[in-house]
């Protein structure tokens, strides 16, 4: 399970909402071997006055929480963070510059899914990639 959030200034994620979620649900498919029906992503717009950050960043600057199961080698997360800078840099046109990634990982106990509690749940996924 993965689920995202991304913070940007409103009008700049506004632009390039669609962009963003295709380019970061490739990189967590690409990278953690994870399903296509698997997209659960949240976009947080917020105001100038309220979202503050360096200057050098530019008005694009946008950052990814990343919140997943426990179990991903540290080769696989290395990978979903050069795939998501590559992804955002060709796909949506954000420089690297302007754009911060954090990976949490909670063990599957810490997470109720449909339901249940994810460690009692068949995820038709592999989470030790």
């Amino acid at each position: 399970m993965a689920q995202v959030i991304v913070y940007g200034q409103r009008a700049s994620l506004d632009v390039h909402r669609v962009a963003l979620s295709d380019a970061i649900h490739g990189a967590v498919m690409a990278a953690l071997d994870y399903p296509p029906e698997k997209r659960f992503h949240r976009f947080v717009g917020l105001d100038p006055a309220g979202f503050i950050y360096p200057e050098d960043r530019g008005d694009e600057y946008t950052i990814i929480e990343i919140s997943m199961f426990e179990g991903r080698s540290a080769a696989a997360k290395r990978a979903l963070v050069s795939e998501l800078y590559a992804r955002i840099e060709s796909k949506v046109g954000i420089a690297p510059h302007s754009v911060e990634i954090t990976i949490t990982e909670t063990p599957k106990v810490n997470w109720g899914i449909r339901g249940d509690n994810a460690e009692d749940l068949a995820l038709g996924y592999k989470v030790d990639v």
